[in-house]
């Protein structure tokens, strides 16, 4: 065995129940970093998930980033005469081009896409009158670019593509206006048109303020409804890769000039909270194994002082002061380590317990378990905080060992 590795090893022994309290602080600090960390990574990448599934990766819509100059304005930009109060010309609104768009798009791997036209509607039943969002859409796309199938508690996304004429709708707006699976309800557009769709389907997402707006029927009902023929004022993209959305947007709307939003920029500022809260868990957690690291600090400090004289004897014998060093830095080292490899498993053991609890939050229809994150990277950034803030522990005390100077303590022990 190496002797540096052997003295170390003494020093731990001949101190066992220090360095088990040691040990123990390092355990307690890896386990409740493991737990906190793992649970708010895996409620944060839940959020996420829930984000980036109720809605679509990008959203490329009828409007650009900023007004387009007047041509004159563009034929002399340094001109000493300025136009204003223009008003622009009255068009029907929509996506020039969006079929052969859409063909580009649906080319490249890796991406769906579905053009949509939206629009508000009228819903009358039995007296009531409700302003609701109407989203057309192709029904054979519904299933792949959103997520209503997975949320209809009652018929299916078949059903629309069956019946074209059928509309799908929100629970909770059936609720509010005491529909019936099956009824016959009337829309009635700002343009005067008026239709009868039948419920074919109906969704609980788990957000009432959509499931009591949001309606779902064939593009071209709408188009009808809003006399916006072979129109579409926004196309959504859904990616395989959710991360690759901000610069493929960015792409996209420097290509074809129309406005595209991936979900970072629609949801910046959320995602700007999650980064904070991210600091401050880690701030928190890592206190915890800085708290841990004073009993090494302790314990090394406390031979170092005690082995001032043994510490001389040994530089005299030809030992450097990086050897001594190198000594005491190697206990911190074993100390971590050990209580590196007593922590994962009670840090495993505490996500395992925090995933059995099960709640049901106010408001809520459904019970929910803790979300926790099993990946790698937590246990891999676990044990570098608990190795670091051993090494630093053991660094200053082993710092001041290798300082001894032998000629000053042998002189005074004689």
């Amino acid at each position: 065995m190496n002797i540096a590795v052997f003295i170390a090893l003494k020093h731990l022994l001949s101190r066992k129940r220090q360095s088990v309290v040691s040990v123990m602080g390092i355990v307690i600090g890896v386990a409740f970093f493991l737990a906190i960390s793992s649970l708010m990574q895996g409620s944060q990448k839940d959020f996420i998930k829930q984000l980036i599934d109720s809605a679509p990766h990008i959203t490329v819509s009828d409007d650009f980033r900023a007004a387009k100059r007047q041509p004159v304005s563009a034929a002399y930009p340094h001109g000493l005469i300025d136009l204003r109060s223009v008003k622009p010309l009255t068009e029907t609104r929509g996506i020039r081009g969006y079929k052969k768009i859409l063909e580009d798009l649906k080319s490249m791997p890796g991406v769906l896409a579905s053009a949509v036209l939206t629009g508000q509607a009228l819903l009358s039943f039995a007296g009531k009158d409700v302003n609701v969002t109407l989203n057309g859409m192709i029904p054979e796309d519904l299933r792949d670019i959103t997520t209503i199938e997975d949320d209809m508690i009652r018929g299916s996304v078949d059903d629309l593509i069956a019946d074209r004429n059928g509309i799908l709708l929100g629970q909770s707006l059936m609720d509010k206006l005491s529909l019936s699976f099956g009824d016959n309800i009337t829309l009635a557009a700002s343009t005067g048109q008026v239709r009868v769709f039948r419920i074919i389907g109906t969704f609980r997402t788990g957000r009432s303020e959509y499931d009591e707006v949001q309606a779902f029927v064939d593009i071209k009902r709408v188009q009808s409804m809003l006399d916006r023929t072979n129109r579409a004022n926004s196309i959504i993209i859904k990616l395989d890769n959710p991360d690759d959305a901000f610069y493929f947007s960015r792409d996209l709307e420097a290509r074809i000039g129309y406005k595209s939003v991936s979900w970072q920029e629609a949801s910046e500022d959320l995602l700007n909270t999650l980064v904070i809260r991210n600091i401050i868990m880690y701030s928190v957690v890592s206190a915890v194994l800085i708290v841990a690291a004073f009993g090494i600090y302790n314990i090394i400090s406390t031979v170092v002082m005690e082995k001032h004289r043994d510490i001389s004897i040994m530089k005299s014998m030809g030992f450097t002061a990086s050897d001594v060093k190198q000594i005491f830095l190697i206990q911190g080292i074993v100390l971590g380590i050990a209580g590196l490899f007593a922590g994962l498993p009670l840090g495993c053991a505490l996500m395992y317990a925090l995933m059995q609890v099960r709640f049901k939050p106010p408001g809520a229809t459904e019970v929910i378990n803790m979300p926790l994150d099993w990946s790698v990277p937590q246990f891999l950034i676990a044990s570098a905080f608990a190795l670091t803030a051993a090494i630093l522990a053991a660094w200053l005390p082993a710092r001041k060992a290798a300082q001894v100077l032998p000629v000053d303590i042998l002189r005074g022990g004689m």
